[in-house]
């Protein structure tokens, strides 16, 4: 089983098409059929869903040019990357160090930093920036020295805790040149910003093979990334603004808000306004938007929104 605060393993695909293609990540917590089905997929759907990547013809490549999964992913031979919480590695029901080098010494297997502690590392409220500064500094440099003392390994590559991010978590791994991998939805493309970086939840619970062509087929909404908000809550119900490219028309845009259903849209030209009627009260919940593309897919954009007033999990 891969352990919800040891790991996250995720794939990246590239659609084989004669277009060009955008990358798709796949995260997942556990692979299990003995977890919450909200953090967990299924041994047979995990397998399911590997089939299905096959069938339709698509290339596995890395994140950069004794659990469950391993065993399986090993079978067909698709890379994977295991974003490790260091604080953990070695306690009970964790991966301990020396499984995690056995793992790392695959060609196809990627270790990399989730952190030191997986604590919330967005600014919390009342906490002073240099307190915030020295406590996340801390996770992160303490992780990345670890991982390269332990593992020899210093991938530029980071996944958020809980996929929570601010404005200076960012800047943060801007500094240090890594790349940032949220839980928001949606393709990689050219307009992706490197420091919220999307990945398609894989649990039972939203990694159905019903829905799973267009996820795997999906392509990056053409809208510059850099230029959306960090998505910590500052107005509940948050308003989105989007600005699509002359070639694509506003009225194909269609946008989801969690729990929600479809939301209204208002436009002025080419841009897009996105606020849902009501006010949310949950930590973290996304606005998702979905444009078609060809070849029956879809572009796709999801904005995470953290609400930090609300208890931390």
């Amino acid at each position: 089983m891969l352990n919800r605060y040891l790991t996250l393993a995720a794939l990246m695909t590239v659609a084989a098409l004669p277009t060009r293609a955008d990358l798709v990540v796949l995260q997942y917590h556990h692979i299990s059929d003995r977890t919450p089905a909200s953090t967990s997929t299924g041994v047979d759907l995990f397998r399911a869903q590997l089939d299905r990547i096959r069938e339709l013809g698509l290339e596995v490549v890395p994140l950069e040019p004794s659990t469950t999964a391993a065993p399986i992913l090993d079978e067909v031979g698709y890379p994977y990357t295991i974003f490790v919480n260091t604080q953990v590695v070695g306690s009970q029901g964790q991966m301990t160090w020396q499984q995690l080098k056995q793992a790392a010494e695959r060609p196809h297997v990627t270790i990399a930093n989730h952190s030191h502690g997986h604590g919330h590392l967005p600014q919390k409220p009342g906490e002073s920036r240099k307190e915030w500064h020295q406590r996340v500094t801390h996770s992160l440099d303490r992780a990345q020295t670890l991982l390269e003392e332990q593992l020899g390994t210093d991938e530029p590559l980071f996944a958020y805790p809980y996929g929570e991010y601010d404005a200076g978590l960012e800047q943060l791994l801007d500094e240090r040149e890594w790349y940032g991998y949220g839980q928001q939805s949606g393709a990689i493309g050219p307009t992706s910003d490197p420091s919220r970086l999307p990945r398609f939840p894989m649990a039972t619970a939203y990694g159905q093979l019903d829905g799973l062509n267009d996820k795997l087929r999906s392509r990056a909404l053409p809208v510059d990334a850099a230029q959306l908000p960090d998505g910590i809550l500052s107005d509940n119900p948050p308003r989105l603004t989007l600005r699509l490219p002359d070639q694509l028309n506003p009225e194909a845009l269609t946008c989801f808000a969690s729990g929600r259903g479809q939301l209204p849209l208002k436009q002025q030209g080419q841009e897009v306004m996105v606020q849902a009627a009501d006010a949310f009260n949950s930590r973290r919940f996304r606005y998702n938007c979905t444009y078609p593309a060809d070849g029956g897919r879809f572009y796709w954009l999801s904005q995470q929104w953290v609400d930090l007033e609300q208890p931390e999990d």
